[in-house]
């Protein structure tokens, strides 16, 4: 008889926002169209994939889940507009291995969000980034070295790129399934501003 106790199921999961203005993902398929004739080896984002994340969980437990929905729901905001602009990549330098467009929020929201988030998921175990919230949606990932040096000059000369208005009406948990394709998201809850 296995002694061994059956493994608890785990979610990959995170807080974000969804970026889904059309007008924004003709100039994300743009941009992306741009750095696919340098030749680099790359991996687009898919439109229905594109999101702002306020907050990555990573794999947790099922019950953990549940009490991160609930404080979730605890989160308050007011529907606000994201300026999605400028195309950057990390880490830097030479250096590049992903590929995101910035957003700039005037009004302060997603900070908010994000210091609630802080208060609220603390007492769940969950730390914040190291490296701190700086808001941006990643629009393609390098997969190898191929046509990897033509990259920088050409996401500079993108920086200055203005993407349109992202409209925020909604925070949501989602799941991130892992897949050799790539990753498939499902919402798992939302919270509507007021």
């Amino acid at each position: 008889m296995n002694s061994a106790t059956p493994r608890k199921e785990r979610v990959r999961a995170f807080v974000a926002v969804d970026i889904d203005d059309p007008k924004i993902l003709s100039a994300v398929d743009a941009a992306q169209q741009d750095l696919r004739a340098t030749g680099a080896d790359l991996k687009m984002v898919e439109p229905q994939n594109v999101h702002l994340t306020i907050w990555f969980l990573g794999e947790i437990p099922q019950e953990t889940l549940e009490a991160v929905k609930q404080s979730l729901m605890d989160v308050r905001f007011s529907p606000f507009n994201l300026r999605v602009a400028g195309i950057g990549y990390f880490p830097g330098g030479r250096s590049v291995r992903v590929i995101w467009a910035g957003v700039e929020d005037a009004d302060g929201q997603l900070n908010h969000i994000y210091r609630q988030l802080r208060q609220r998921l603390a007492p769940l175990g969950f730390k914040p980034d190291r490296r701190g919230f700086s808001p941006h949606f990643t629009i393609a990932r390098v997969r190898s070295n191929r046509g990897r040096d033509a990259l920088p000059a050409r996401i500079q000369k993108m920086e200055a790129t203005v993407l349109g208005i992202q409209r925020v009406e909604t925070l949501k948990l989602k799941r991130s399934v892992l897949t050799p394709r790539g990753p498939i998201y499902s919402d798992l809850c939302a919270v509507l501003g007021e």
